[in-house]
């Protein structure tokens, strides 16, 4: 691909929200939420429990239906496709190549009854890989990429630490080349240090392999690790939103405002 073609690409948005909107009777979990996601950009949500950023995150995915709006994604011939339009079949598809999904509890994102190269390889032969050594092999350098020993490769995720199987479920998510991956509090429940390492691969994996990221996470310092852009919610709604360091040095809104300085010293 040419660089003029890339810069092209790069122009042109590769998700899109609009007026996306999740009711549950009188409840409204998510209210006409709009924006673009560029290739390469990673966005943050963030606000409190409740706020809605998880059903945003779920409905951007195409796992909720929305109750208005729609998102559209750009498949790699270009066009830009309402996902109320695809199959399952291209759902399903989808996910195992354009897309990645890292859950909070890395169980849900594993198969934690099979071995760690399993888990990679899997999804490898999802998209149509057969042969064994090169299966393997791909699933021992991505173990390394992503710090984990690979004379582990053949034990089973159960047997693994927190950590680790964060860094196991990256690794199988992101071994198809991906070019968008949803991460929903992608280091809720770890240990501080831990953190920290995860988000310091995390950043330098994105930065690498120049994907989009929408990540959803009620810690202000994730989003200003890995984000280009902040969008913060609030009963459902954006209340603000813009680059990560105005958002975060200059928060307009006395909500924003409340969540900066909660995680600052008194």
């Amino acid at each position: 691909m040419s660089e003029l073609t890339s810069a092209l690409d790069n122009d042109q948005p590769l998700l899109v929200a609009d007026s996306l909107s999740k009711n549950y009777g009188r409840l409204s979990a998510c209210r006409d939420v709009s924006f673009a996601l560029y290739p390469g950009e990673v966005l943050a949500v963030v606000g409190e429990s409740g706020s809605g950023k998880s059903t945003l995150l779920q409905l951007l995915s195409a796992q909720l239906e929305p109750s208005a709006g729609r998102v559209s994604y750009r498949m790699r011939d270009g066009v830009l496709r309402d996902l109320a339009s695809l199959g399952e079949a291209e759902r399903r598809f989808l996910f195992r190549t354009d897309w990645g999904f890292v859950h909070q509890d890395p169980a849900q994102g594993l198969r934690m009854a099979v071995s760690a190269g399993a888990n990679v390889g899997e999804r490898l032969m999802a998209v149509g890989w057969n042969h064994y050594g090169r299966i393997r092999d791909t699933a021992s350098n991505w173990l390394e990429r992503v710090e984990i020993d690979v004379g582990r490769i053949d034990d089973a995720p159960k047997t693994y630490s927190g950590g680790m199987r964060q860094r196991l479920q990256i690794a199988r998510n992101l071994v198809t080349e991906p070019r968008l991956v949803f991460m929903d509090e992608p280091t809720g429940g770890l240990d501080v240090s831990v953190q920290a390492r995860l988000l310091d691969l995390m950043r330098s994996l994105v930065s690498e392999l120049g994907l989009a990221a929408i990540v959803v996470t009620h810690d202000l310092a994730v989003a200003r690790l890995l984000s280009h852009r902040v969008m913060v919610m609030k009963g459902g709604s954006v209340i603000e939103t813009g680059l990560t360091d105005q958002v975060l040095d200059d928060p307009r809104e006395p909500y924003t405002q409340l969540l900066v300085s909660s995680i600052l010293p008194p």
